[in-house]
């Protein structure tokens, strides 16, 4: 069985989370996703992935954890996530304790998507050469996945380094909640398998050529891809000349077990009846 989700980005004018979560679990979601971003710096070189202008809302999201910590008080099955924590801007510590406790209030409903970002300078704010963020990634969730699986955990890599420690709560998730990356590059299918659970890719012409590249890695090292969670971000946006039916369609045909609809920050007048024209199509499916 195929489930739905919401991915967006709350920030201090659009739909609150708590409002969000509520019509969610209500209209038969099974998950909202929050996006990240702590910062973007004002003077920027970075071109926008997208094209064009970066969007004003970059500047404005809100802290994917506080958002994410609101939506799960107030709900009692719909899971929450984010797409993405862009984990260099994260200490590991730190950041396996969010995570786990998040984990915990929302008794084992949290979903850890995540990525490296794009924008060099954000990095750079962060300390973190924007040459060496997927090194960075990588080490931080595996010391994350010491960290939450260990009574007394300890990592030594070359970003990551530290002597054993104590550090709870441990998650309600037996082995954490499931890190799902949101990258499609030719790289990703061997992160993935390393050390992911799944892969959230937005909407694309990549896709069943990416699943395809995760198989073969997967059987490369011993995985089943029963083991991956397969969750992808589309919406009206992404179907271009197709219906949007139709474009779910052909992700249900891919093997998606998680279909998630994007929608951009705007006032909630705007939110509204998107988020119910997402309502109206799971019904349909």
């Amino acid at each position: 069985m195929t489930d739905f989700g919401i991915v967006t980005i709350p920030t201090h004018y659009t739909i609150q989370p708590v409002e969000l979560a509520r019509w969610a679990e209500e209209s038969g979601f099974e998950s909202l996703f929050f996006g990240e971003h702590s910062h973007i710096p004002a003077s920027r070189k970075t071109p926008f992935p997208l094209g064009g202008e970066l969007p004003q809302y970059y500047s404005e999201f809100y802290d994917p954890f506080v958002g994410l910590t609101a939506a799960a008080a107030v709900t009692q099955k719909l899971k929450v996530g984010t797409s993405v924590c862009l984990v260099p801007e994260h200490h590991p510590i730190n950041l396996a304790k969010s995570a786990a406790c998040l984990d915990r209030v929302s008794n084992g409903r949290f979903l850890l998507g995540i990525g490296a970002g794009w924008n060099a300078e954000e990095m750079g704010d962060h300390g973190v050469a924007f040459k060496d963020r997927w090194k960075e990634t990588r080490e931080r969730v595996l010391a994350i996945r010491e960290i939450w699986t260990k009574d007394e955990a300890e990592f030594h890599g070359q970003f990551v380094d530290f002597d054993p420690i104590w550090c709870w709560p441990k998650p309600v998730q037996a082995v954490g909640p499931p890190i799902l990356m949101g990258a499609d590059s030719k790289w990703a299918p061997k992160r993935i398998v390393e050390y992911c659970d799944g892969w959230i890719p937005v909407d694309g012409p990549n896709l069943a050529s990416g699943i395809e590249a995760i198989q073969a890695e997967a059987d490369r090292v011993g995985r089943s891809m029963r083991d991956f969670d397969l969750t992808v971000i589309t919406g009206e946006v992404f179907a271009g000349e197709k219906s949007i039916e139709s474009r779910v369609q052909e992700h249900l045909t891919l093997g998606f077990n998680r279909i998630t609809f994007l929608v951009v920050a705007d006032k909630p007048d705007e939110q509204w009846p998107i988020l119910e024209r997402y309502a109206k199509l799971i019904r349909n499916f």
